[in-house]
């Protein structure tokens, strides 16, 4: 897709999705920047942590394994 056939609706999403961006990344330099390091995170936090991100990626996965195959077996 080239520039000059971009219509002004593609325009508009892709200004919405880097101002988007630019908003995620000030407001990541600014927790960074205030955030109170006076508690220190324990075992139970980390093992918290550890597993929702595990449950996470495990739900995209197989999600994304769920669309896989249904799109083989041409059920979309």
């Amino acid at each position: 897709m080239t520039s000059s056939s971009m219509q002004i609706g593609s325009w508009i999403v892709l200004a919405i999705l880097l101002l988007l961006l630019a908003l995620a990344i000030g407001f990541m330099i600014f927790g960074w920047d205030t955030a109170d390091a006076g508690m220190p995170m324990t075992f139970s936090g980390y093992l918290a942590m550890t597993l929702g991100i595990v449950a996470t990626l495990a739900l995209g996965s197989g999600l994304m394994a769920l669309v896989f195959y249904s799109s083989r077996k041409g059920r979309d």
